[in-house]
């Protein structure tokens, strides 16, 4: 098969693919308004990146005087490479209806319809924002010919990228088929990286503003002069540019080979990945024996049995976890707190941070989606003797095993370093409380909103909660959890005199979280009661 007829079908397959993905969202009422958060969430960092690459333009006289312009434009290529691996890793290993393509095409077809669909959908969420960022700094700049040759020197770029990266990608998760070991190795690693880089990213604008100059020189020595030289290319045409080098322009030479090059090795390991069966093990003498004997006090009652099992079920596949890293995001203030304390101050933070920590796992853990988590399963559940109040309750109480322990250990834990003793129990009181009431609460929420569909997350299908339900379940438990916090704060400090008005206040705000998280705690029973098969 030439090569003119690849590529006519491969982008027939990857107009085919792009068109899919788009409809798949505009088909999806909750995708739909997701995709609107995120514009909208995304869309005021661009309000204010805009401004800033206006001015930068107006300022800026030689490449030389943009800040760190050498450190991100060699940052640039090993951001594209592995993104493109990620992507590969997680969405475009393989296509779908694999055994009808792979018996009516060549491998090498399908290779050039993943890379360009997937370079399509890239080109649709991250061109748009950096075509306008551009626009602005070219309008400072008075250069209008940077709309042009930005793209043109970015092009080769991101097509060398793309097509290495997935080859990466593809024997990474051959390697990955042949050592399980190493696979869950990586998966803890890249889990602790992706923590790393949320946690930091919480700290970076401190550490610029303290460090900015020490963290100018030391980001100066990672710049590899032949890609900074490149990309300096695209401003040739404006008043910033400067005559092209030889080594800029053999960075572009290498590019273009690279390309053609990714692809024959991209080609070469799917045919190896889509190919080839994955080594089996001998599984005949593997015994579960004690695993599912749940322990006391689970094994009291049948819902501390469920429970249990959702609990080793967990530890198995600890990917069905992937939706709780959202809470770092919220920490990341509370950290910087914490990092500029000290004394008393510093125990009184982390038994208050353990206390909200501790309610946000008693629910997020296995309570906002229960429906779509027992959905291979649920018609057996359902035809067996228990009831679905026991089903429910099972889940309740796999959160609450999580949650209680951190929401009491964690205040208990902070007298030795300073905590004043009755703050502490009156926290670890107050966590109980609150632990129950986010249980309760979230599987009422995961109810209304269940999803059903498995997305891929590094080579493996995981079902995570709705965002929507996510995001209102922090929202809630967060803005209840402050309150309660605040509440019991300035009753120890004395800040707060309990006089009967007080006294009714807190008690009327105690009833209505009870009422609220009982109501939400029925409404999941009556969904399972009322579950049928479309």
């Amino acid at each position: 098969m030439s090569l003119r007829r690849d590529l006519r079908h491969g982008r027939r397959i990857a107009r085919a693919e792009f068109w899919r993905s788009i409809r798949r969202y505009a088909q999806n009422t909750r995708r739909l308004v997701g995709v609107g958060f995120a514009i909208l969430f995304f869309g005021g960092y661009l309000l204010f990146a805009l401004p800033s690459a206006y001015a930068t333009g107006l300022t800026a006289r030689s490449l030389d005087a943009i800040p760190l312009f050498g450190p991100v434009a060699t940052a640039i290529p090993v951001f594209l490479l592995g993104l493109a691996v990620l992507r590969t890793m997680e969405r475009i290993s393989r296509i779908d209806a694999a055994p009808l393509v792979l018996l009516t095409v060549h491998p090498r077809v399908v290779v050039f319809g993943l890379v360009g669909s997937e370079l399509a959908r890239l080109a649709a969420w991250f061109g748009v924002p950096v075509l306008a960022v551009v626009a602005a700094f070219a309008l400072g700049l008075g250069a209008p010919a940077l709309l042009v040759s930005a793209p043109l020197v970015a092009l080769p770029l991101v097509c060398a990228a793309a097509t290495c990266g997935y080859a990466l990608g593809l024997g990474l998760l051959s390697a990955f088929r042949r050592l399980p070991n190493v696979r869950r190795l990586a998966k803890a690693v890249g889990v602790l990286a992706m923590l790393a880089v949320i946690v930091g990213s919480q700290f970076a604008g401190q550490f610029i503003v303290e460090y900015g100059s020490s963290l100018s020189t030391l980001a100066s020595r990672f710049t590899a002069a032949p890609v900074a030289d490149y990309v300096a290319l695209a401003f040739f045409p404006t008043p910033l540019g400067r005559p092209p080098t030889a080594s800029a322009l053999a960075v572009g030479i290498a590019c273009l080979a690279l390309t053609p090059l990714g692809l024959a090795a991209a080609t070469r390991q799917a045919s190896r990945l889509w190919f080839t069966d994955a080594p089996t093990r001998d599984t005949t003498h593997a015994s579960s024996s004690g695993w599912f004997a749940a322990p006391r006090p689970f094994a009291w009652r049948p819902a501390g049995r469920i429970a249990w099992g959702h609990l080793v079920r967990a530890a198995r596949r600890p990917q069905e976890f992937a939706h709780l890293v959202m809470i770092l995001f919220f920490l990341g203030p509370v950290g910087t707190t914490l990092a500029q304390s000290s004394g008393d101050a510093l125990a009184s933070l982390v038994a208050a941070t353990g206390v909200g920590l501790g309610t946000y796992l008693a629910g997020a853990t296995f309570g906002l989606n229960p429906l779509g988590d027992d959905r291979p399963t649920l018609p057996f559940l359902l035809l067996t003797e228990r009831s679905p109040q026991t089903l429910v309750r099972g889940r309740v109480v796999a959160g609450l095993a999580v949650g209680l322990p951190v929401a009491v250990g964690v205040p208990l834990a902070s007298i030795p370093f300073g905590a004043a003793p009755r703050s502490a129990v009156a926290l670890a009181a107050l966590g109980i409380g609150t632990c129950f009431a986010a249980a309760l609460f979230a599987v009422g929420l995961g109810s209304v909103y269940p999803i059903y569909d498995a997305r891929k997350f590094w080579g493996t299908e995981t079902v995570v909660p709705s965002t929507l339900v996510l995001i209102t379940y922090l929202l809630v438990v967060g803005v209840g959890s402050l309150v309660c916090l605040a509440a019991t704060w300035f009753a120890l400090s004395g800040g707060l005199v309990l006089t009967p008005v007080a006294l009714g206040v807190a008690g009327g705000y105690a009833l209505f979280t009870a009422l609220v998280s009982l109501g939400s705690y029925r409404y999941a029973v009556r969904r399972y009661r009322q579950y049928t098969i479309a």
